[in-house]
């Protein structure tokens, strides 16, 4: 019997991700930035949806790379340093996909990260 509360919550969450969808897609000229954030850690990544690939990605727990502080300033490093590496790749414009969450907390410092960063949405 699935009547717990997470599940409930998970399956909102998928009904926005679909109306979301339903309005936006990434293409080569604006591709999508979709964020994931699970209990302790977020991930993020640039997707082109015409092709089907994955441009650039970063997590909280990418190996090489260190994060340090709490959970809001890991998200904003996590943006920062997706938005290098969208730069680097010839990435300034997108438009991004909050996967169903609300847009407060880390979701929004990863945006803010991002923008700091260079990026444009």
């Amino acid at each position: 019997m699935k009547n717990s509360i997470t599940y409930k919550k998970n399956q909102a969450r998928m009904r926005r991700v679909k109306a979301i969808r339903k309005k936006l897609s990434g293409s080569a000229s604006r591709p999508r930035l979709v964020v994931f954030r699970s209990l302790n850690h977020i991930y993020a990544q640039i997707i082109d949806d015409d092709k089907g690939i994955t441009l650039a990605s970063m997590c909280s727990k990418s190996k090489g790379e260190s994060f340090t502080g709490k959970k809001m300033e890991q998200a904003k490093e996590v943006g920062i340093k997706l938005a290098k590496k969208a730069m680097a790749a010839g990435i300034t414009d997108i438009c991004f996909d909050r996967a169903g969450f609300k847009y407060h907390g880390r979701v929004k410092a990863l945006a803010d990260g991002a923008r700091e960063g260079g990026l444009k949405f």
